[in-house]
């Protein structure tokens, strides 16, 4: 950058030299700043492929994917026969999703130059990306003033570039009383606008999990940069109504989502909840949660992590004719292991601490699989 900056005190008006320096501020992660300097380099000279093909990589860094179709066509259009701007053009597709429009592009990228080991690198991780999930899990509470619930579940996921569908089946025991529901949801992702899904579950509850419920959730994220200390943000608003046989439930979530480099993040989420009971008046009550996330291992492909988090609380409750409360306070932690880019496993373990002294001790492991 030193000698870059020395160059074009001499040469201002050098594009050549003002596109070194865009390469260089891309290369060292300065995004916003790079992309401003292939903008100016483009109002002075539209006619060079190389410049819309960097401003084009740097939009897909920064997420502005419909910013480097754009880019990547006016290159394409000025340069057709090159080999590394169809391999650019297909790295875009692959980030939308589009996973038949990005072979065909690093195909043309092979056939123009059968010996470009980018097109042929290319190919792989989108002939194998995986579009479905099946996942099972088991999970406990031991408490400290009643027989032990337990829990067994099993979802299955498909996704494509937009959508999202997933259904799930819950198998409840409490106290000695079984029930289940079945949970089913539908996601739909648009690249400017974020994320929104909609779902809701039927159950067989015999008074113990929620007749039915529904529920929709929002989410948009933002990418801030790779070189500073926050790589990201991401914004989600939920709300979910649970209706039992005789009390009627709505909580409103917000969560924000902080990512930081290294793979750490930390989430912030607050929740409340307005409980109304036959023959009583509603009533709201807050709660949240914090949650740190951090990388610890890796050999090869398999990676460990782990987190930690702290949340707080009051619940409403209702035990045959009696109206009660609860404060609490829940101590946890989990680890996920990626065995393969196909297989992981999850696993947590939490401590609640309860008012009348009351505990509930909680843990659970679940498996993956994608195909």
């Amino acid at each position: 950058m030193r000698v870059v900056e020395q160059q074009i005190a001499c040469a201002p008006q050098d594009m050549d030299v003002r596109a070194w320096r865009a390469r260089v501020l891309a290369w060292s992660g300065k995004l916003p700043e790079a992309e401003k300097e292939y903008l100016e380099i483009l109002r002075v000279s539209r006619t060079d492929a190389d410049n819309w093909m960097g401003l084009a990589s740097v939009y897909l860094r920064e997420g502005k994917l419909s910013e480097g179709q754009q880019a990547i066509s006016t290159a394409e259009e000025l340069d057709p026969k090159r080999s590394d701007i169809h391999a650019a053009r297909a790295r875009i597709l692959r980030a939308e999703g589009q996973r038949k429009e990005a072979q065909a592009e690093f195909q043309s990228a092979l056939h123009l130059d059968p010996e470009s080991a980018e097109a042929r690198e290319g190919l792989v991780p989108v002939r194998r990306e995986a579009q479905h999930e099946l996942r099972m899990g088991q999970d406990n509470d031991l408490l400290s003033y009643s027989a032990g619930f337990r829990d067994e579940w099993i979802s299955v996921s498909q996704w494509t570039s937009h959508w999202t569908t997933y259904i799930a089946g819950n198998f409840y025991q409490r106290s000695g009383i079984e029930a289940g529901k079945f949970v089913g949801s539908i996601t739909r992702r648009q690249s400017k606008w974020g994320v929104l899904t909609v779902g809701g579950a039927i159950g067989h509850d015999n008074s113990v999990i929620p007749k039915s419920e529904a529920f929709f959730d929002l989410d948009h994220g933002w990418k801030t940069g790779e070189t500073g200390f926050v790589r990201g943000v991401e914004f989600s608003y939920a709300q979910h109504w649970y209706w039992y046989q005789s009390a009627r439930i709505l909580s409103l979530m917000s969560t924000t989502l902080v990512y930081f480099p290294q793979n750490w993040t930390f989430t912030l989420g607050s929740t409340g909840s307005r409980s109304a009971f036959s023959g009583t008046n509603a009533e709201w009550r807050p709660s949240g949660i914090a949650r740190l996330g951090f990388p610890l291992a890796h050999w090869g492909d398999t990676r460990l992590s782990g987190n930690v988090s702290f949340g707080a609380g009051t619940e409403n409750f209702a035990i045959v004719d009696r109206i009660g409360s609860f404060a609490s306070q829940t101590y946890g932690g989990g680890l996920r292991l990626q065995i393969t880019d196909r297989q992981d496993m999850t696993g947590f373990a939490g401590y609640q601490k309860r008012t009348q002294n009351r505990t509930d001790t909680s843990f659970g492991l679940s498996y993956g699989i994608h195909f």
